[in-house]
């Protein structure tokens, strides 16, 4: 446990430019305190003890605003930065180095007792007020811009954007790039094509009129 309190700091110092040092992030991060109490939500749940893991993760809620049920898995070095209503469903899978921004919702889609949450591969960056929804894959280094709304498989190295969400051409800093913000946009390209094509079309025209 104290192994994974200090990866998750120095991964911390790594990734936000925010951070003065150690003290600050071990009492001020609630991100990380909703990890850490989840940890010990987790393995309740694992052990059969579902009442106490439920109720020790909505007191993680209370006090980080941050809600994710006892049945999630999380790999290691995932930061939930600022955290307030990030929500996250009982069969999400979530695995190492993944950043999530608040608001991210990760959901179900139907009442089977299967899984039907997200799995979110390694190197994901998930923007803020991205809404993730049904039994899907963001593939590892992928990235989700802020308010999209993911409703299919993501590939690797990929990044999605709008509402529904659509995948774009974007050249990539690095995996963990954490740009989320000032990303392609799709519908405003194919726009764009469409007024230029129109212009072709209106300049031909003129030329056919003018040699009548």
């Amino acid at each position: 446990m104290f192994k994974r309190i200090r990866e998750d700091i120095t991964m911390v110092k790594l990734r936000d430019p925010a951070a003065k040092g150690t003290i600050e992030i071990l009492f001020c991060y609630s991100g990380l305190h909703a990890i850490w109490i989840h940890l010990i939500a987790h393995a309740l749940w694992n052990h059969g003890l579902g009442f106490s893991a439920r109720y020790l993760s909505q007191i993680n809620r209370f006090f980080t605003g941050v809600e994710i049920h006892p049945g999630v898995k999380i790999g290691k070095r995932v930061f939930i930065d600022h955290g307030m209503g990030v929500v996250m469903g009982e069969t999400t899978i979530i695995n190492d180095d993944v950043i999530i921004y608040q608001g991210a919702v990760l959901g179900g889609t139907n009442l089977i007792k299967e899984k039907r949450h997200p799995t979110v591969e390694s190197g994901v960056v998930i923007g803020a007020g991205a809404i993730i929804i049904g039994n899907l894959t963001l593939g590892h280094g992928s990235k989700i811009g802020a308010g999209a709304v993911v409703l299919d498989d993501v590939p690797p190295k990929s990044t999605a954007v709008g509402v529904p969400s659509r995948l774009v051409l974007e050249d990539r800093k690095c995996a963990l790039d954490q740009e989320h913000q000032n990303l392609p946009d799709p519908v405003k390209e194919a726009i764009n094509n469409i007024i230029y094509e129109i212009e072709d079309l209106k300049e031909e025209i003129s030329i056919l009129k003018s040699k009548k």
